[in-house]
């Protein structure tokens, strides 16, 4: 079998770590994306000497590590792919494997600088997978005139990089420019950035060669949120959702909005979940509007599947008065 046409999955380096560190057993964890690959890289395992299994369950980021089933299932090591480490868990070794897109950029940029024609300075950042052409990227909005910011917090493990739930290096650069273009496929990201920097975002997409506003569609988001929030007003008890997944347990920050609700007259109550489904909610009728302090995906891409709120942390200082609409959407959605 082939590798894949798309992305570098270090086939090599694979049968290495395998060889290298004589384990018996190996978990393979992919996200949806490359789930398809799971089959040719397990024969690769195989062949190195190691039984595979692969993870069917589905895979958001590296704050979703099967480190408890690989523990259930005996593995020696896990196999993660498309993401960069976020937070250390030493139960089980883990390799990442990255997962590079094998893509030209210069199309989608080149499309992209007419989108850009407004702004002079502008903030650069993308995903992992297309991390090694940012140099490329920037070089190409130089050449076509702009100043060109790439944040760096040290909070992830590349400058310019981004993540679902940390837009740290693009909010460090938002006050010294006045748009941001994401390099990268799907519009999840973007439209995060998008809030998270309460700056207008461009996007340019190597997978399909071409480049696009997000304008319309964080106004949509925008609206929901709103309408989030305006239900959640009329809560009198709230769920405060705590993820069991490794990188979204949020145990302190729960406790401290469940506190803040109840000095304000509301009942609240903590649960702990590791798929925040409207199927699992709905088995507690009694309450009124969730509090998210576990992926914010949740609550940015599925709003509209949920039967009540589900509010997102900061949107709980809007819900109870404490800060204004006008003070969260300059503020952004995610801290800093």
């Amino acid at each position: 079998m082939g590798g894949s046409l798309t992305f570098d999955l270090e086939d090599k380096r694979l049968i290495n770590e395998i060889d290298q560190r004589k384990v018996k057993r190996v978990l393979i964890q992919l996200p949806e994306g490359l789930k398809a690959e799971g089959c040719r890289l397990a024969a690769i395992v195989e062949k190195a000497g190691a039984v595979a299994i692969i993870s069917a369950d589905p895979c958001y980021g590296a704050c979703d590590l099967a480190t408890l089933e690989a523990e259930t299932l005996g593995a020696d090591l896990i196999l993660h792919y498309g993401h960069t480490e976020i937070t250390r868990e030493n139960r089980v070794p883990i390799v990442y494997f990255e997962a590079r897109a094998k893509l030209d950029v210069k199309d989608a940029i080149m499309k992209a600088v007419s989108y850009l024609e407004r702004w002079n300075s502008i903030g650069l950042t993308t995903i992992v997978q297309h991390i090694h052409v940012l140099d490329e990227a920037k070089n190409l909005l130089l050449d076509a005139g702009k100043a060109v910011a790439v944040g760096n917090t040290g909070r992830l493990k590349y400058a310019g990089q981004l993540i679902g739930c940390n837009y740290s290096n693009a909010q460090s650069v938002a006050k010294d420019v006045e748009a941001f273009l994401f390099v990268g496929g799907g519009r999840f990201h973007a439209l995060g950035l998008a809030l998270a920097t309460a700056k207008p975002t461009i996007v340019a997409d190597p997978y399909e060669k071409r480049a696009y506003e997000i304008g319309s569609e964080v106004e949509r988001v925008l609206k929901q949120r709103w309408a989030c929030i305006c239900e959640a007003r009329k809560a009198k008890e709230f769920g405060i959702l705590i993820g069991l997944k490794s990188g979204q347990r949020r145990v302190k920050e729960a406790m401290e909005i469940k506190g803040e609700l109840e000095r304000n007259g509301k009942r609240a109550v903590l649960l702990a979940v590791r798929e925040a489904t409207p199927e699992v909610l709905m088995q507690f009728p009694s309450i009124d509007a969730f509090v998210n302090t576990a992926c914010p995906r949740i609550s940015l891409d599925d709003s509209s599947r949920f039967f009540k709120p589900v509010i997102l942390p900061n949107e709980t200082s809007v819900t109870l008065g404490k800060m204004t609409w006008e003070e969260l959407c300059k503020r952004g959605w995610f801290e800093s």
